[in-house]
């Protein structure tokens, strides 16, 4: 059993109070370091008289390699920190789980939930099995992970090139999109469905969604984690789970320790436990190829239980349901009175309503959150979620329950309205079923919800056929109609809970050219249309729907007037539930050479990245200095625009704002140079350079009209993700790393345009801690910040030649 009892906690308080944890940091490579590396030796001495034995390796790693990640980049790190403990039964074993964390955090964070708290834990999950009586049948790695913030570093090092790795059969991966709450399992696999089966049998408080893991590996979220790199370059199975609530002050000052529950933190250990002691005993994990073949249908009902069943059972259950559906509506179609196909005729005339009343609803919707963004008051639910209910929500139910109105009272005039409500009812069986059997047809696990959404209807309504024949829409047979649709209903609205809890928070961290307001419109629009599927065909069953459509437009009148005038300010600067603003500054120095070598122009400023739609309008009154008279343009004659990029993500913040600043001095400044340039016998001309510089820097190559890269010294040897014309190369190192060298090839493809230079390459430098990290002028202007944002900063520099 996995206790709490002060352990957990202090580790925690250790790990955070050293403060925010970036890759070269002392906090990071030495502190956080030594700190584990005494609470392992502790453990190891305490459990060496028992069944186990524990050894541990302080692995340096030093790679590169590519990642489709933000549009795709490739990545150069250069002995980042890993530290391996390895815990199996004396004598030794062959097969061995691993388990993941990270301990480093990006800039100007504490990283308390994000991944402090995962590797606090992990620590007494060791502490746990290292103490059992009754050996392991196979070992564990206990892997905290030093360079996960640095797009997955770490990780790759480790099982690339960590002499352990080669005996890794499967792995669980721990981490955060949020603060605190309940852990999801939200990716599994691939395949290997024997590995979901391990955490339904094992986990104490489960909670997991198969339509997390569609969604996200879907890429629609903006986010990628460690599991990647042990599927992809491990080949290795594996479960990836993260803490989701309260993501709005994920990767902000406000992760701290105080703000994770001892509830969280106990539920997350007696599930990792629980399922690192279930695999490590279990036989499967010696030869999980046996295994491996196929998916899970896997979802949890609230958190009490969670339903497998493998991907070919679930096939077969959507095909049966909607096979069960056609025969329902083919019967019906099949009786008399319905001569002439009158039914059919009927039923695809009130499916046009139908789907026309969803395109009407999500289209009026729409033009409400296009005013409400040009009246400049986008994000207002950011900080006010109801409001948004209030707001959207009524405008999506009401202009439903209208478009139905108009269509029973201008078409339906003479038909009974039981009859009406019959044929609705089958309209939004249909519609599910459609949507079942293309889900099933697209091979996605995630058609198991229109399957629960199709069958319990049906079987309620076959059951109540002749309560609602003969009274319609009367209190017993609402009662007993609700009663039969609860279990799903109630699944799928704790499903739309999770979207809501995932994607308004990341609304707030999303760049400037995603309009936040169209896509939190468009899903509370979907909501209303999914969950009023059901209940459409009581519109046709009451007499009058006035008053409902008087109460929904009163509502909403009142909140679009209370939006437009700002009653609801997007941010919060309250403690207790902090909802920052955040906005990236950088002091820069910027030096832009020619094709001699010579100086062509040189600035210095603050470069200023507001990280959400609203921009710089909210800041502007605190700080009036920044406002669009110094924003700044793309020059696509330079690479990344001419600009410090720290990861390739200009695409989602195109609004950028330049105010002119003193230069910037860092004690160690970057030391770059051409070490040679030769034309090689296969016609290409190879260049090799070498840098010198903080822990963190950023290539970026742009080669000139008539030229292409051919070949490098990244990766697998050929250059990947050209982003318009560019490569981005992410660097990072840890503590006393070398000299950078790296070299790569240019073919030309037209002569005529060698004089105007080949190439233009670009480094720039990020000072992310320590005495070069700030400066009087940063400091000066992040104090004039109100309190509801949070602007992290740094210094960097941009240096820009032609060849």
């Amino acid at each position: 059993m996995f206790y709490i009892d002060g352990t957990t906690g202090r580790h925690l308080e250790q790990m955070t109070s050293v403060g925010p944890r970036p890759v070269g940091s002392q906090e990071n490579e030495v502190l956080t370091v030594s700190y584990l590396l005494e609470q392992i030796e502790n453990i190891r001495v305490e459990t060496s008289a028992g069944p186990h034995q524990l050894t541990v390796d302080v692995q340096r790693p030093t790679g590169s390699f590519s990642i489709d990640f933000l549009g795709g980049f490739t990545s150069f790190y250069d002995r980042v920190t890993n530290i391996a403990v390895r815990l199996e039964p004396k004598g030794g074993t062959q097969h061995l789980m691993l388990a993941n964390c990270h301990f480093d955090t990006v800039a100007n964070s504490p990283g308390a939930s994000d991944d402090a708290v995962s590797c606090a834990v992990m620590l007494e999950v060791l502490h746990s099995l290292a103490n059992l009586s009754t050996p392991l049948n196979h070992g564990v790695i206990f892997l905290f992970n030093g360079a996960e913030e640095n797009i997955l570093q770490a990780s790759h090092g480790f099982i690339t090139q960590h002499a352990w790795a080669k005996q890794v059969r499967a792995f669980i991966n721990l981490e955060a999109a949020g603060v605190g709450g309940k852990e999801v399992v939200f990716q599994t696999g691939p395949e290997n469905p024997w590995l979901v089966q391990a955490y339904v049998h094992a986990a104490k408080h489960p909670f997991a969604s198969v339509v997390g893991q569609e969604v996200f590996q879907s890429g629609i979220i903006p986010s990628d984690t460690d599991f990647r790199i042990y599927r992809d370059f491990g080949n290795i199975p594996g479960i990836d789970l993260a803490f989701i609530e309260n993501g709005f002050i994920y990767h902000t000052k406000y992760d701290t320790a105080d703000r994770i529950l001892t509830d969280s933190i106990q539920r997350a250990g007696d599930n990792i436990l629980a399922v690192l002691k279930h695999l490590v005993m279990s036989e499967k994990l010696a030869d999980s190829s046996e295994y491996r073949h196929g998916n899970m249908v896997f979802f949890d009902l609230l958190g009490v239980m969670v339903v497998a069943y493998p991907a070919r059972v679930g096939t077969i259950l959507n095909y049966v349901v909607a096979a069960a559906t056609f025969l329902y509506l083919a019967k019906k179609a099949s009786l008399p009175g319905n001569g002439g196909g009158r039914y059919v005729r009927d039923l695809a005339f009130a499916t046009g309503v139908a789907v026309l009343s969803w395109f009407v609803t999500l289209l009026s919707v729409l033009i409400v959150a296009l005013l409400v963004t040009l009246l400049g008051r986008s994000m207002f639910w950011y900080n006010h979620f109801y409001a948004s209910i209030c707001l959207y929500g009524t405008a999506a139910t009401g202009k439903m329950i209208l478009v139905h109105t108009l269509a029973k009272n201008l078409y339906y005039g003479g038909v009974r309205l039981v009859e009406l409500g019959d044929l609705y009812f089958d309209v939004s069986l249909l519609l599910w079923c459609c949507s079942l059997v293309w889900l099933s047809q697209q091979g996605l696990c995630s058609a198991y919800v229109p399957m629960l959404m199709v069958a319990f209807p049906l079987a309620t309504r076959l059951l109540l056929a002749n309560e609602f024949k003969h009274r319609g829409a009367s209190v017993k047979y609402s009662i007993l109609y609700l009663l039969g649709l609860a279990l799903p209903y109630v699944h799928f609205m704790f499903l739309i809970w999770v979207v809501f809890e995932i994607f308004t928070p990341i609304m707030g961290r999303s760049g400037t050219e995603i309009p936040p307001e169209v896509v939190l419109a468009s899903l509370v629009t979907l909501t209303t249309i999914f969950l009023s599927s059901f209940f459409l065909h009581f519109i046709y069953l009451v007499r009058s729907t006035k008053w409902i459509l008087a109460g929904l437009g009163s509502v909403f009148l009142i909140m679009f007037l209370l939006v437009s005038s700002g009653v609801f300010f997007p941010y919060s600067g309250n403690p207790d539930s902090p909802r920052p603003k955040r906005v990236f500054l950088q002091h820069t120095t910027r030096t832009f050479h020619n094709l001699q070598g010579e100086v062509e122009s040189q600035d210095s400023g603050l470069w200023i990245n507001s990280f959400d739609y609203t921009g710089i309008q909210h800041v502007t009154p605190h700080i009036p200095e920044i406002n669009d008279s110094v924003r700044t343009r793309c020059r696509e004659d330079r690479p990344f625009c001419g600009y410090p990029w720290f990861l390739p993500v200009k695409f989602l913040s195109k609004k950028n704002w330049y105010l002119p600043a003193s230069e910037v001095s860092p004690s160690s400044p970057v030391e770059f140079q051409l070490v040679s340039k030769e034309e090689t016998s296969w016609g290409t001309i190879k260049m090799t350079f070498s840098a010198k510089g903080p822990s963190h820097m950023s290539l970026y190559l742009m080669p000139h009209h008539g030229a292409s890269l051919s070949t490098w010294s990244f990766g697998d040897g050929t250059p990947q993700f050209d982003l318009s014309g560019e490569y981005f190369v992410f660097y990072s190192h840890g503590l006393d790393a070398p000299v950078w060298t790296f070299w790569f090839e240019i073919q030309y493809l037209i002569n005529s345009e060698k004089q105007k230079g080949m190439i233009s390459v670009a480094l720039s430098s990020h000072y992310f801690f320590g005495a070069d990290q700030r400066t009087a002028q940063l400091e000066e202007i992040i104090g004039r910040f109100p309190k509801w944002a949070f602007p992290s900063s740094w210094v960097s520099t941009y240096d820009m030649y032609r060849y």
